[in-house]
Protein backbone atom coordinates (compact mmCIF):
# COMPACT_ATOMS: atom_id res chain seq x y z
CA UNK A 1 0.00 0.00 0.00
CA UNK A 2 1.09 3.63 -1.05
CA UNK A 3 -0.92 6.90 -0.50
CA UNK A 4 -0.39 10.34 -1.51
CA UNK A 5 -2.31 13.48 0.15
CA UNK A 6 -2.78 17.01 -1.84
CA UNK A 7 -4.74 19.65 -0.86
CA UNK A 8 -8.16 20.38 -2.02
CA UNK A 9 -10.93 22.83 -2.04
CA UNK A 10 -12.45 24.73 1.45
CA UNK A 11 -9.62 23.04 3.61
CA UNK A 12 -9.95 19.79 2.21
CA UNK A 13 -6.76 17.06 1.62
CA UNK A 14 -7.31 13.97 -0.53
CA UNK A 15 -6.25 10.76 0.08
CA UNK A 16 -5.38 8.69 -2.74
CA UNK A 17 -4.56 5.33 -0.89
CA UNK A 18 -3.44 2.44 -3.47
CA UNK A 19 -3.48 -1.02 -3.23
CA UNK A 20 -1.55 -3.63 -4.44
CA UNK A 21 -3.14 -6.53 -6.12
CA UNK A 22 -1.53 -9.10 -3.64
CA UNK A 23 -3.43 -6.94 -0.91
CA UNK A 24 -6.68 -6.13 -2.68
CA UNK A 25 -6.91 -10.39 -2.91
CA UNK A 26 -5.92 -10.77 0.59
CA UNK A 27 -8.98 -7.97 1.71
CA UNK A 28 -11.11 -10.17 -0.50
CA UNK A 29 -10.27 -13.08 0.82
CA UNK A 30 -11.30 -12.02 4.16
CA UNK A 31 -14.19 -9.82 3.97
CA UNK A 32 -15.73 -13.50 1.56
CA UNK A 33 -14.50 -15.46 4.96
CA UNK A 34 -16.23 -13.00 7.36
CA UNK A 35 -19.79 -12.76 5.74
CA UNK A 36 -20.33 -16.21 3.26
CA UNK A 37 -23.05 -17.01 6.29
CA UNK A 38 -24.92 -14.53 4.38
CA UNK A 39 -25.12 -16.62 0.76
CA UNK A 40 -26.85 -19.82 0.47
CA UNK A 41 -26.19 -22.02 -3.10
CA UNK A 42 -27.59 -25.00 -4.25
CA UNK A 43 -25.83 -28.16 -3.49
CA UNK A 44 -23.92 -26.67 -0.95
CA UNK A 45 -24.56 -26.41 3.16
CA UNK A 46 -25.29 -22.44 3.36
CA UNK A 47 -21.78 -20.82 4.49
CA UNK A 48 -19.87 -23.53 2.69
CA UNK A 49 -19.57 -22.61 -1.00
CA UNK A 50 -16.57 -21.62 -2.06
CA UNK A 51 -15.64 -18.15 -2.60
CA UNK A 52 -15.76 -18.46 -6.53
CA UNK A 53 -19.08 -20.35 -6.54
CA UNK A 54 -20.36 -17.23 -4.71
CA UNK A 55 -19.15 -14.80 -7.75
CA UNK A 56 -20.63 -16.79 -10.25
CA UNK A 57 -23.87 -16.46 -8.57
CA UNK A 58 -24.24 -13.22 -7.00
CA UNK A 59 -21.74 -11.24 -9.46
CA UNK A 60 -17.32 -10.79 -9.10
CA UNK A 61 -18.03 -7.96 -7.09
CA UNK A 62 -19.98 -9.61 -4.47
CA UNK A 63 -17.28 -8.48 -2.02
CA UNK A 64 -15.90 -5.55 -2.71
CA UNK A 65 -17.66 -3.34 -0.45
CA UNK A 66 -16.61 -5.03 2.43
CA UNK A 67 -13.36 -5.69 1.34
CA UNK A 68 -12.82 -1.65 1.02
CA UNK A 69 -14.33 -1.50 4.34
CA UNK A 70 -11.78 -3.89 5.64
CA UNK A 71 -8.86 -1.95 4.29
CA UNK A 72 -9.79 1.31 4.90
CA UNK A 73 -10.86 0.38 8.69
CA UNK A 74 -6.89 -0.76 8.21
CA UNK A 75 -5.22 2.19 6.64
CA UNK A 76 -7.11 5.26 7.17
CA UNK A 77 -6.77 5.78 10.83
CA UNK A 78 -2.57 5.07 10.71
CA UNK A 79 -2.31 7.61 7.64
CA UNK A 80 -3.96 10.14 9.98
CA UNK A 81 -1.15 9.42 12.71
CA UNK A 82 1.37 9.74 9.80
CA UNK A 83 0.49 12.83 8.86
CA UNK A 84 -0.83 14.69 12.03
CA UNK A 85 2.06 17.24 11.99
CA UNK A 86 0.71 17.98 8.60
CA UNK A 87 -2.81 18.69 8.91
CA UNK A 88 -6.26 17.82 11.51
CA UNK A 89 -9.36 16.01 10.32
CA UNK A 90 -12.23 17.32 12.02
CA UNK A 91 -15.01 15.02 10.22
CA UNK A 92 -15.60 12.11 8.48
CA UNK A 93 -14.29 11.70 5.02
CA UNK A 94 -15.78 11.41 1.69
CA UNK A 95 -14.78 7.99 -0.06
CA UNK A 96 -15.05 7.09 -3.35
CA UNK A 97 -13.12 5.03 -5.93
CA UNK A 98 -9.99 6.00 -8.43
CA UNK A 99 -11.29 6.08 -12.10
CA UNK A 100 -9.84 3.32 -13.43
CA UNK A 101 -10.39 0.54 -10.76
CA UNK A 102 -10.00 -2.86 -11.32
CA UNK A 103 -8.88 -6.31 -10.07
CA UNK A 104 -5.08 -5.37 -10.57
CA UNK A 105 -5.43 -1.84 -9.39
CA UNK A 106 -7.91 -0.13 -6.79
CA UNK A 107 -7.62 3.16 -5.46
CA UNK A 108 -9.66 4.65 -2.76
CA UNK A 109 -10.07 8.50 -2.25
CA UNK A 110 -10.13 9.59 1.24
CA UNK A 111 -11.50 13.49 0.87
CA UNK A 112 -11.16 14.74 4.31
CA UNK A 113 -12.08 18.02 5.90
CA UNK A 114 -9.18 19.63 7.81
CA UNK A 115 -8.46 22.44 10.34
CA UNK A 116 -8.08 25.07 8.02
CA UNK A 117 -5.49 28.04 8.02
CA UNK A 118 -6.32 31.50 9.30
CA UNK A 119 -5.25 35.04 8.19
CA UNK A 120 -5.00 37.31 10.06
CA UNK A 121 -4.83 40.96 9.32
CA UNK A 122 -4.59 42.97 12.95
CA UNK A 123 -4.59 42.16 16.59
CA UNK A 124 -2.55 44.98 17.94
CA UNK A 125 -3.53 48.47 18.62
CA UNK A 126 -7.15 48.36 18.11
CA UNK A 127 -9.50 50.39 19.79
CA UNK A 128 -11.75 47.74 21.07
CA UNK A 129 -14.69 48.24 24.22
CA UNK A 130 -13.82 47.05 27.72
CA UNK A 131 -16.60 46.01 29.77
CA UNK A 132 -17.08 46.31 33.30
CA UNK A 133 -20.51 45.60 35.13
CA UNK A 134 -20.78 46.45 39.27
CA UNK A 135 -23.31 45.02 41.67
CA UNK A 136 -26.03 47.22 43.19
CA UNK A 137 -28.70 46.83 46.33
CA UNK A 138 -31.38 46.08 43.68
CA UNK A 139 -29.18 43.24 42.47
CA UNK A 140 -29.09 41.70 45.30
CA UNK A 141 -32.59 42.46 46.11
CA UNK A 142 -33.79 40.47 42.64
CA UNK A 143 -31.43 37.53 43.14
CA UNK A 144 -32.89 37.33 46.67
CA UNK A 145 -36.07 37.43 45.10
CA UNK A 146 -35.39 35.05 42.74
CA UNK A 147 -34.39 32.26 45.31
CA UNK A 148 -37.47 32.86 47.36
CA UNK A 149 -39.61 32.07 43.77
CA UNK A 150 -37.18 28.98 43.04
CA UNK A 151 -37.95 27.57 46.41
CA UNK A 152 -41.60 28.31 46.64
CA UNK A 153 -43.98 25.54 47.13
CA UNK A 154 -46.65 24.79 44.46
CA UNK A 155 -50.40 25.35 45.46
CA UNK A 156 -53.33 25.20 43.86
CA UNK A 157 -55.21 28.01 43.38
CA UNK A 158 -58.84 28.27 43.22
CA UNK A 159 -60.22 32.03 44.24
CA UNK A 160 -58.32 33.97 41.33
CA UNK A 161 -57.78 34.33 37.86
CA UNK A 162 -54.53 32.70 36.36
CA UNK A 163 -51.69 35.58 36.61
CA UNK A 164 -47.82 35.90 35.29
CA UNK A 165 -45.76 32.93 36.76
CA UNK A 166 -48.68 30.78 37.36
CA UNK A 167 -48.46 27.15 35.78
CA UNK A 168 -51.72 26.71 34.14
CA UNK A 169 -53.81 23.25 32.66
CA UNK A 170 -55.24 24.42 29.10
CA UNK A 171 -56.75 22.81 26.11
CA UNK A 172 -56.29 24.97 23.33
CA UNK A 173 -57.32 24.60 19.41
CA UNK A 174 -55.44 27.43 17.24
CA UNK A 175 -58.02 28.22 14.11
CA UNK A 176 -56.84 29.86 11.06
CA UNK A 177 -59.61 31.83 8.57
CA UNK A 178 -62.12 29.35 10.99
CA UNK A 179 -60.10 26.54 9.96
CA UNK A 180 -58.32 24.22 12.63
CA UNK A 181 -54.31 24.43 11.57
CA UNK A 182 -51.43 21.38 12.26
CA UNK A 183 -49.71 21.38 15.39
CA UNK A 184 -52.43 23.95 16.88
CA UNK A 185 -54.24 21.57 18.98
CA UNK A 186 -53.66 19.98 22.28
CA UNK A 187 -55.28 18.96 25.72
CA UNK A 188 -53.94 19.20 29.38
CA UNK A 189 -50.98 21.21 28.25
CA UNK A 190 -49.69 23.03 31.75
CA UNK A 191 -47.95 26.18 30.51
CA UNK A 192 -45.75 28.60 32.44
CA UNK A 193 -48.03 32.15 31.76
CA UNK A 194 -44.54 34.36 31.17
CA UNK A 195 -42.00 31.69 29.98
CA UNK A 196 -42.40 33.05 26.34
CA UNK A 197 -42.65 29.29 25.04
CA UNK A 198 -45.70 30.09 23.08
CA UNK A 199 -46.09 33.14 20.43
CA UNK A 200 -46.41 37.05 21.28
CA UNK A 201 -50.05 37.65 23.10
CA UNK A 202 -51.45 33.90 23.66
CA UNK A 203 -50.29 33.50 27.01
CA UNK A 204 -50.93 37.39 27.80
CA UNK A 205 -54.58 36.64 27.00
CA UNK A 206 -54.64 33.49 29.18
CA UNK A 207 -53.92 35.74 32.10
CA UNK A 208 -56.90 36.51 34.06
CA UNK A 209 -59.49 33.89 32.94
CA UNK A 210 -60.53 31.56 35.46
CA UNK A 211 -60.66 28.10 36.44
CA UNK A 212 -63.29 26.67 33.63
CA UNK A 213 -63.41 29.56 31.66
CA UNK A 214 -63.29 29.10 27.73
CA UNK A 215 -62.11 32.01 25.69
CA UNK A 216 -61.19 32.64 22.15
CA UNK A 217 -57.54 34.62 22.21
CA UNK A 218 -56.71 36.03 18.93
CA UNK A 219 -52.92 36.39 17.84
CA UNK A 220 -50.76 36.95 14.77
CA UNK A 221 -48.58 35.06 14.14
CA UNK A 222 -44.64 36.45 13.58
CA UNK A 223 -42.86 37.23 10.24
CA UNK A 224 -40.46 35.44 10.80
CA UNK A 225 -42.26 32.00 11.99
CA UNK A 226 -41.14 28.77 10.77
CA UNK A 227 -44.16 27.60 8.64
CA UNK A 228 -44.57 29.60 5.90
CA UNK A 229 -48.70 29.32 5.65
CA UNK A 230 -48.81 31.12 9.03
CA UNK A 231 -46.28 33.57 8.76
CA UNK A 232 -47.23 37.17 9.61
CA UNK A 233 -51.23 35.75 9.40
CA UNK A 234 -53.91 36.36 12.32
CA UNK A 235 -55.28 33.05 14.23
CA UNK A 236 -57.52 32.75 16.96
CA UNK A 237 -56.86 30.20 20.09
CA UNK A 238 -59.62 28.74 21.91
CA UNK A 239 -58.26 28.24 25.07
CA UNK A 240 -60.40 26.32 28.16
CA UNK A 241 -58.58 26.51 31.24
CA UNK A 242 -58.64 23.51 33.76
CA UNK A 243 -56.22 24.48 37.01
CA UNK A 244 -54.53 27.16 38.42
CA UNK A 245 -51.38 26.33 39.95
CA UNK A 246 -49.49 29.55 41.94
CA UNK A 247 -46.09 29.61 43.89
CA UNK A 248 -45.90 29.86 47.85
CA UNK A 249 -43.16 32.70 48.86
CA UNK A 250 -41.38 31.28 51.67
CA UNK A 251 -40.83 34.03 54.45
CA UNK A 252 -37.71 36.00 54.33
CA UNK A 253 -36.53 35.78 57.74
CA UNK A 254 -33.70 33.82 60.00
CA UNK A 255 -34.45 30.87 59.31
CA UNK A 256 -35.03 30.49 55.94
CA UNK A 257 -30.99 31.92 55.46
CA UNK A 258 -29.93 29.33 57.50
CA UNK A 259 -31.32 26.67 55.53
CA UNK A 260 -29.03 28.66 52.70
CA UNK A 261 -25.58 28.24 54.85
CA UNK A 262 -26.08 31.53 56.66
CA UNK A 263 -26.17 32.74 59.93
CA UNK A 264 -27.66 36.07 59.75
CA UNK A 265 -30.08 37.76 57.07
CA UNK A 266 -27.25 40.22 56.71
CA UNK A 267 -24.78 37.50 56.15
CA UNK A 268 -26.83 36.32 53.69
CA UNK A 269 -27.00 39.60 51.87
CA UNK A 270 -23.05 39.55 51.71
CA UNK A 271 -22.80 36.07 50.87
CA UNK A 272 -25.36 36.81 47.54
CA UNK A 273 -23.64 40.21 46.99
CA UNK A 274 -20.14 38.33 47.12
CA UNK A 275 -21.45 35.69 44.40
CA UNK A 276 -22.96 38.13 42.12
CA UNK A 277 -19.44 40.20 41.73
CA UNK A 278 -18.07 37.36 40.96
CA UNK A 279 -20.74 36.70 38.19
CA UNK A 280 -20.19 40.17 37.21
CA UNK A 281 -16.29 40.68 37.03
CA UNK A 282 -16.97 37.34 34.74
CA UNK A 283 -19.31 38.99 32.50
CA UNK A 284 -17.02 41.82 32.11
CA UNK A 285 -14.28 39.41 30.90
CA UNK A 286 -16.32 37.34 28.98
CA UNK A 287 -17.48 40.46 26.81
CA UNK A 288 -14.76 42.45 26.64
CA UNK A 289 -12.67 38.97 25.07
CA UNK A 290 -15.67 38.60 22.69
CA UNK A 291 -15.07 42.04 22.23
CA UNK A 292 -11.41 41.88 21.20
CA UNK A 293 -11.93 38.14 19.31
CA UNK A 294 -15.00 40.72 16.97
CA UNK A 295 -12.34 43.44 16.64
CA UNK A 296 -9.81 40.70 15.35
CA UNK A 297 -12.15 38.87 13.23
CA UNK A 298 -13.15 41.84 11.11
CA UNK A 299 -9.27 41.39 9.79
CA UNK A 300 -9.27 37.24 9.75
CA UNK A 301 -10.19 35.11 7.05
CA UNK A 302 -10.25 31.62 6.33
CA UNK A 303 -11.65 28.53 4.34
CA UNK A 304 -14.18 26.89 6.96
CA UNK A 305 -14.92 22.74 6.33
CA UNK A 306 -18.71 22.66 6.57
CA UNK A 307 -18.20 19.40 8.89
CA UNK A 308 -16.79 22.03 11.48
CA UNK A 309 -19.68 24.77 11.30
CA UNK A 310 -21.98 21.71 11.33
CA UNK A 311 -20.90 20.54 14.51
CA UNK A 312 -20.84 23.45 16.49
CA UNK A 313 -24.27 23.78 15.06
CA UNK A 314 -25.17 20.26 16.95
CA UNK A 315 -23.30 21.51 19.73
CA UNK A 316 -25.70 25.02 19.98
CA UNK A 317 -28.84 22.90 19.07
CA UNK A 318 -28.33 20.72 21.75
CA UNK A 319 -27.63 23.55 24.63
CA UNK A 320 -30.84 25.36 23.29
CA UNK A 321 -32.66 22.10 23.57
CA UNK A 322 -31.57 21.32 27.54
CA UNK A 323 -33.05 24.95 28.12
CA UNK A 324 -36.33 24.07 26.92
CA UNK A 325 -36.27 20.61 28.97
CA UNK A 326 -35.36 22.79 32.02
CA UNK A 327 -38.73 24.73 31.38
CA UNK A 328 -40.69 21.11 31.47
CA UNK A 329 -40.70 21.39 27.04
CA UNK A 330 -39.88 18.37 25.30
CA UNK A 331 -37.91 19.57 22.10
CA UNK A 332 -40.09 17.74 19.87
CA UNK A 333 -43.27 19.46 21.36
CA UNK A 334 -41.36 22.36 20.64
CA UNK A 335 -40.72 21.49 16.85
CA UNK A 336 -44.20 20.81 16.10
CA UNK A 337 -45.91 23.51 17.66
CA UNK A 338 -43.28 26.28 15.74
CA UNK A 339 -44.57 24.71 13.06
CA UNK A 340 -40.80 23.31 11.68
CA UNK A 341 -38.19 20.25 12.15
CA UNK A 342 -35.33 19.74 14.47
CA UNK A 343 -33.05 19.94 11.06
CA UNK A 344 -34.52 23.07 9.23
CA UNK A 345 -34.40 24.77 12.97
CA UNK A 346 -30.78 23.69 13.26
CA UNK A 347 -29.89 26.60 10.44
CA UNK A 348 -30.98 29.03 12.64
CA UNK A 349 -27.31 29.06 14.37
CA UNK A 350 -25.51 28.49 11.15
CA UNK A 351 -24.37 32.18 11.36
CA UNK A 352 -23.52 32.24 15.22
CA UNK A 353 -21.53 28.52 14.52
CA UNK A 354 -19.56 30.31 11.73
CA UNK A 355 -18.54 33.23 13.62
CA UNK A 356 -18.10 30.68 16.84
CA UNK A 357 -15.36 28.58 15.00
CA UNK A 358 -13.59 31.70 13.55
CA UNK A 359 -12.93 32.93 17.01
CA UNK A 360 -12.02 29.95 17.80
CA UNK A 361 -9.26 29.21 15.04
CA UNK A 362 -8.03 33.01 15.92
CA UNK A 363 -7.35 31.83 19.29
CA UNK A 364 -4.98 29.06 18.52
CA UNK A 365 -3.37 30.93 15.36
CA UNK A 366 -2.52 33.73 18.28
CA UNK A 367 -1.69 30.70 20.71
CA UNK A 368 0.78 29.47 18.19
CA UNK A 369 2.08 32.91 16.35
CA UNK A 370 2.93 34.61 20.11
CA UNK A 371 4.25 31.05 21.74
CA UNK A 372 2.31 31.20 24.69
CA UNK A 373 2.23 28.06 26.84
CA UNK A 374 1.25 26.78 30.28
CA UNK A 375 4.36 26.22 32.68
CA UNK A 376 4.24 23.03 35.11
CA UNK A 377 4.23 25.58 37.85
CA UNK A 378 1.51 27.21 37.16
CA UNK A 379 -0.74 24.23 35.74
CA UNK A 380 0.12 23.15 39.38
CA UNK A 381 -0.84 26.15 41.43
CA UNK A 382 -4.36 25.92 39.07
CA UNK A 383 -5.04 22.50 40.27
CA UNK A 384 -3.97 23.56 44.06
CA UNK A 385 -6.49 26.63 43.45
CA UNK A 386 -9.29 23.77 42.38
CA UNK A 387 -8.48 21.24 44.92
CA UNK A 388 -8.92 24.36 47.98
CA UNK A 389 -12.28 24.85 46.81
CA UNK A 390 -13.26 21.65 47.53
CA UNK A 391 -11.70 20.67 50.25
CA UNK A 392 -8.60 18.55 49.46
CA UNK A 393 -4.96 18.30 49.43
CA UNK A 394 -3.75 18.79 45.79
CA UNK A 395 -1.79 15.79 45.11
CA UNK A 396 -5.30 14.11 46.46
CA UNK A 397 -7.05 16.24 44.14
CA UNK A 398 -4.78 15.58 41.19
CA UNK A 399 -4.89 12.07 41.34
CA UNK A 400 -8.63 12.05 39.85
CA UNK A 401 -8.22 14.14 37.38
CA UNK A 402 -7.86 12.81 33.70
CA UNK A 403 -5.63 13.40 30.76
CA UNK A 404 -8.28 15.35 29.29
CA UNK A 405 -9.21 17.32 32.32
CA UNK A 406 -5.42 18.39 33.07
CA UNK A 407 -5.23 19.36 29.40
CA UNK A 408 -8.47 21.56 29.78
CA UNK A 409 -6.70 23.31 32.57
CA UNK A 410 -3.96 24.10 30.74
CA UNK A 411 -5.74 25.11 27.67
CA UNK A 412 -7.54 27.86 30.27
CA UNK A 413 -4.30 29.29 31.76
CA UNK A 414 -3.38 29.27 27.89
CA UNK A 415 -6.02 31.65 26.74
CA UNK A 416 -6.17 34.16 30.09
CA UNK A 417 -2.61 34.65 29.46
CA UNK A 418 -3.21 35.48 25.33
CA UNK A 419 -6.47 37.87 26.76
CA UNK A 420 -4.35 39.07 28.77
CA UNK A 421 -1.75 39.56 26.15
CA UNK A 422 -4.23 41.34 23.81
CA UNK A 423 -5.73 43.45 26.56
CA UNK A 424 -2.00 44.71 27.52
CA UNK A 425 -1.77 45.28 23.32
CA UNK A 426 -4.33 47.39 22.65
CA UNK A 427 -6.68 50.19 23.20
CA UNK A 428 -8.96 49.28 25.63
CA UNK A 429 -11.99 51.99 26.13
CA UNK A 430 -14.51 51.47 29.14
CA UNK A 431 -17.72 50.88 27.30
CA UNK A 432 -20.25 53.36 28.14
CA UNK A 433 -23.66 52.14 27.09
CA UNK A 434 -26.12 55.32 25.20
CA UNK A 435 -28.64 56.89 27.11
CA UNK A 436 -32.28 55.66 26.39
CA UNK A 437 -34.16 58.24 24.57
CA UNK A 438 -37.52 59.43 27.12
Amino acid sequence: MNYTVTPAEKSTVKIEIAFTPEEWEAANDKAYLQNRKKYTVNGFRKGKAPKSVLEMYYGKGLFYEEALNLLYDEHYGAILEKEKDNFTAVGEPSLSLGDDFSETHVVLIATVPVMPEVTIGQYKGIKINKYEYTVTDADVERDIEATRKRLAKNVDVTDRPAAMEDTVNIDFVGKKDGVAFEGGTAEGYDLVLGSHSFIPGFEEGVVGMSIGETKDIGVTFPEDYQEESLKGRPAVFTVTLHKITGKELPALDEEFVKKLGADSLDAYKEKVRTRLEKNAESRSRNETENAILEAIAKTASAEIPDALIERQEEMDLQRMEQNIMYQGIRPEDYYQYIGTTREEYKKNFEEDAKKMVLHQLIIEKLLKDENITASEEEVSAKIAEQAASVGKEPAEYEKTLDPRQREYIENDIKITKLFDFLIANNDMVLYTEEPKAE
